[in-house]
């Protein structure tokens, strides 16, 4: 299964052989889950959502500070 990230900060690929989390997802991708909002046709999702097919998923990143 192809999985895509792309974002103003992230653009990249995995490949996985099973279903996986997008939590999983990311962490093997090199982003830190805590640091992103996922989303898919403009709808965020729950980073405990499972992937089962190829897709594409926009990644924003979020700022937190003083």
């Amino acid at each position: 299964m192809h999985i895509t990230f792309h974002g103003r900060d992230h653009n990249c690929d995995i490949e996985v052989s099973e279903e996986i989390t997008i939590r999983k997802a990311l962490e093997m991708a090199g982003i830190l889950p805590s640091t992103v909002v996922v989303s898919y046709e403009d709808r965020i999702l729950p980073h405990s959502t499972v992937l089962r097919a190829d897709i594409r998923l926009f990644v924003t990143t979020i700022s937190s500070g003083g």
